[in-house]
């Protein structure tokens, strides 16, 4: 993509208003924004005739560096009010931290139709796990035990680096199973998703540096004008999602961000199956 004065003011015009319709669907569906821009920036890049091959690598990237500095935030707020478990995080943290560094590996080797593929796939879990199961539902009373917590860590740390999601999308779901207080869960995971971020944004700067055909302003696989575009934009519209929440009925939201995923789901596998 060549450098232009219009073609990026174009291209981070665009990333602002996918900056601010992920901000204001993650306030208002209470996910983290990474599920919401990784498809969005996808699409804006596909509109740009970016590589197909880099596309979702750059997408996973960017969308790893916006959540360092809303989980920075989110942390602030989750500790203030003890809703962050120090003990759980000593254990898992290592353990998440491997996973982060086992996805980086694979994702400089993979191709781009890979980490489509996993996010494709993951979407239709979370959708499923929206659309069919109650509010509330805890199928088993307690945590694993130790060794299948340390794999169930380096799983999602895994995952979410190849997806570039924080730790709200996996961790809470898959702590809620465990009867885990959901309200625990997600400042808990807010720490899981710096863990994830901090090392996958490195990772992936590495991975793209010097690679052709990025988009301009990049940084390795990170857009610093789509990054700088989301993350003031975002930032904005997450407090008016999250008051318009408040009208609408839980379940609905459930269901509505199960819609969201299957749909984003279907599109982007179909993209890889061509």
């Amino acid at each position: 993509m060549p450098l232009s004065l219009t073609l990026v003011t174009t291209f981070t015009f665009a990333l602002a208003v996918s900056g601010c319709l992920s901000g204001y669907l993650a306030g208002l569906l209470g996910v983290g924004g990474g599920i919401i821009i990784v498809p969005v920036m996808y699409y804006v890049l596909a509109a740009f005739d970016v590589d197909m091959a880099l596309r979702a690598h750059i997408a996973v990237g960017t969308s790893l560096a916006t959540i360092i500095p809303t989980s920075i935030q989110s942390i602030r707020t989750h500790r203030a009010r003890g809703a962050v478990d120090t003990a759980l995080l000593r254990w898992w943290a290592p353990f998440v931290a491997a996973g982060v560094l086992i996805g980086v590996l694979i994702a400089r080797y993979a191709p781009g139709t890979l980490l489509t593929g996993v996010f494709g796939v993951v979407a239709a879990i979370v959708a499923v796990y929206m659309l069919f199961t109650r509010e509330g539902w805890h199928p088993l009373a307690t945590l694993p035990s130790r060794h299948a917590q340390a794999g169930m860590a380096t799983g999602i740390g895994t995952i979410s680096t190849l997806m570039g999601i924080g730790g709200g999308t996996l961790t809470v779901p898959v702590l809620s199973v465990f009867s885990y207080p959901v309200r625990r869960a997600v400042g808990t995971a807010s720490v899981v998703g710096l863990i994830i971020a901090l090392p996958g944004t490195l990772g992936y700067i590495f991975n793209g540096f010097g690679r052709e055909g990025l988009p301009p302003l990049s940084l390795g696989y990170v857009n610093l004008a789509a990054l700088a575009a989301i993350v003031v934009t975002s930032m904005w519209f997450a407090p008016m999602g999250a008051r318009a929440a408040h009208t609408i009925a839980p379940a609905h939201l459930r269901k509505a961000f199960g819609v969201f995923l299957a749909i984003t789901s279907i599109k982007m596998l179909a993209d890889v199956l061509g």
